[in-house]
């Protein structure tokens, strides 16, 4: 897992904005929330959203990269152990 050298916030948001699938702040907000739910870290982070993503465990780090993934709805991912 390598997270972008940018906020938490900005790492699982970054795919929506280059694919333009969020049209306000409000629905990026609610990208960014579902995805980090879904891969099991929202609660661990939801209070340093704007903190940098390289703080993170290894761990978190694995699950951010997991969300960042997640937030642009894939068909199909490929994952390595």
């Amino acid at each position: 897992p390598n997270p972008f050298p940018k906020s938490i916030y900005d790492n699982v948001a970054y795919g929506p904005r280059l694919h333009g699938l969020s049209g306000s702040k409000a629905e990026m907000d609610a990208i960014v929330e579902q995805s980090l739910k879904k891969a099991g870290l929202f609660e661990e982070v939801k209070d340093r959203l704007k903190d940098t993503a390289t703080g993170l465990s290894g761990g978190q780090q694995q699950r951010l990269c997991i969300a960042r993934t997640i937030a642009v709805s894939p068909t199909i991912i490929l994952m390595d152990e």
